[in-house]
């Protein structure tokens, strides 16, 4: 069974730090673009970081830039994102997602995968004192 598994969520206070990790099982990674999404209670999903396959290129939407990292082992299959500097307003849960290519607009309000064929089933992260 091809599948993607998130961990690493949990609590934090804000200006705290996590590493969620994305975890592929049934396929190999290392040919897919890989993006975290996020959505918050009551607002759509948004795609924060994306990877490409090689790990050569990453893109980052600016509500993050700088204080995410996104980086990937393809020898573990497994990608990560590196949050510093957490704010209450990256509460969500975060998604990780195989695709083909990685996307963004001119003004990175968004970081994402095209074709998304994998998703995984997400972790929380809360952000609070």
């Amino acid at each position: 069974q091809r599948q993607l598994v998130e961990s690493g969520g949990g609590l934090v206070q804000p200006g705290g730090s996590l590493r969620l990790s994305c975890a592929a099982s049934g396929f190999t990674l290392d040919s897919n673009a890989i993006a975290w999404f996020r959505q918050a209670p009551g607002k759509e999903r948004v795609g924060v970081s994306c990877i490409n396959s090689s790990g050569g290129r990453t893109n980052y939407a600016q509500s993050v830039k700088g204080r995410f990292t996104i980086s990937r082992d393809n020898a573990k299959n497994t990608v990560y994102l590196q949050m510093t500097s957490l704010e209450p307003e990256d509460t969500a849960v975060y998604y990780c997602a195989a695709g083909n290519n990685c996307v963004t607009d001119v003004l990175n309000t968004y970081a994402a995968v095209t074709r998304a064929r994998y998703w995984g089933q997400g972790t929380q992260v809360t952000v609070s004192s």
